[in-house]
């Protein structure tokens, strides 16, 4: 990946979290929405964008929705706060690191509290 590209990640992916939090009213995003990554395809026509959200999965899926429908919206804005010719099409994907995580983690804890406990 170019550096170019790394940056445009990283720009796209700062700008999109502060749109959201800030400018994007909907009540199916909920309480807690995270930006967590943003993949810009090479020929920076598409972006990839990684969103992390607390909840329920017909929660999840509802911040999808919302963030969909507020696509050209956000796209809009970044057009307007960038300075860069074009502005990729953005596509949301939930992003289950954190959860997948946490089971693990849980699953660790499990196993060294049944090998403590155990004679």
């Amino acid at each position: 990946m170019t550096y170019r590209i790394e940056r445009l990640n990283s720009l796209l992916r700062q700008e999109i979290s502060d749109l959201i939090q800030r400018y994007v009213k909907d009540p199916r995003l909920g309480t807690f929405v995270s930006v967590t990554n943003v993949e810009v395809s090479s020929d920076l026509k598409y972006a990839k964008v990684h969103i992390s959200r607390l909840g329920t999965e017909e929660e999840k899926r509802a911040t999808i929705g919302a963030l969909i429908s507020a696509s050209g919206y956000i796209r809009h804005e970044l057009g307007d706060r960038m300075k860069s010719r074009r502005i990729p099409e953005l596509s949301f994907r939930l992003d289950e690191t954190i959860e997948k995580a946490d089971r693990v983690l849980r699953l660790i804890d499990r196993i060294s509290e049944e090998e403590n406990s155990a004679p």
